[in-house]
């Protein structure tokens, strides 16, 4: 067990310590294995939630996101989808995106839905899917994937679908959440309003938030050149406020 001092606001509640427990584990995927952060609450049981990476992959601040998870009560799970590489270098961040295997991504997300909820900790028959950038158009497409996902967030998704052609008919009786940032086009963009028309002719639910004034990555507050306090708590609620009323 460890305990993070963070002083990071999480909703309405100054979090001054808390205390998680982390570790790296792996999971079946496409009769292989792949790696993920896993973070379980303190009081060793919760709902469970995949925490989906921006394109700079399995980094500090995506681990820190399932700490935060676990400190509100449920088992957090981040994939690999890089499979060990990370950087923070944009460069080598956009070869590797380029380079990851859409085939292979979706088995892993297959594979950690299934993974998480047969963990003797979630207490939830389905699990929420939260993502960030690149993680956030993966949040969005596990939905569509698994079915063991119910509920989907997208911190302003970046990829185009083609890469990905989500069958949106399985969000029947699900529900999506976007938060849009005004420098990636709002809630307006193209790839955003294809998503709400996909979810929405399935049958499920999607809220959408604009951020004024927001850049790209506004939640990240290891950047401060592109993140917004007031923009990451609003957001942060208004995800665990779905998540606890789906999950």
């Amino acid at each position: 067990m460890f305990t993070h001092d963070r002083g990071y606001q999480a909703g309405a509640l100054h979090v001054e310590e808390v205390a998680s427990v982390g570790e790296m584990v792996s999971f079946p995927s496409n009769g292989d294995t792949s790696e993920a952060y896993l973070a379980v609450p303190a009081s060793g049981s919760g709902a469970g939630v995949i925490v989906v990476q921006e394109w700079w992959g399995l980094v500090g601040h995506i681990e820190d996101v399932a700490d935060r998870f676990a400190d509100e009560g449920y088992v957090a799970l981040a994939p690999d989808f890089y499979h060990g590489a990370k950087t923070d270098e944009p460069d080598e961040a956009q070869r590797l995106l380029m380079g990851m295997a859409m085939d292979r991504a979706a088995k892993d997300i297959q594979g950690a839905a299934r993974y998480l909820v047969g963990r003797d900790e979630v207490t939830s028959t389905g699990v929420g899917a939260v993502g960030f950038c690149m993680g956030g158009s993966l949040a969005l497409w596990s939905g569509a994937l698994a079915d063991e996902v119910k509920v989907a967030v997208a911190f302003y998704p970046a990829l185009p679908w083609e890469k990905m052609s989500p069958t949106w008919g399985n969000y029947t009786n699900k529900s999506a959440m976007i938060h849009a940032s005004e420098s990636d086009g709002t809630s307006k963009a193209p790839g955003v309003q294809t998503a709400i028309k996909g979810i929405q002719a399935a049958g499920g639910d999607v809220e959408v938030y604009d951020y004024p004034g927001s850049q790209h990555a506004f939640f990240n507050d290891e950047r401060p050149e592109v993140h917004d306090k007031d923009h990451a708590r609003k957001s942060w609620r208004r995800t665990l406020d779905l998540l606890g009323s789906r999950l």
